[in-house]
């Protein structure tokens, strides 16, 4: 569900699509592993990053 509303705010730059994408990500709704930072273009961790 977070890809779909974050591929809703890409497409269309709809505010609310963002603030879902970002309370489901605070939630935790779908139990799997983290996504990557979508401000990243490589994907790639950042040094010294916490985990969550």
């Amino acid at each position: 569900m977070r890809d779909f509303t974050w591929h809703v705010f890409t497409q269309t730059g709809d505010i609310e699509a963002y603030l879902l994408y970002k309370e489901m990500n605070m939630l935790g709704t779908d139990g799997l592993a983290p996504e990557p930072d979508p401000d990243r273009d490589d994907g790639e961790a950042v040094v010294g990053a916490a985990s969550t």
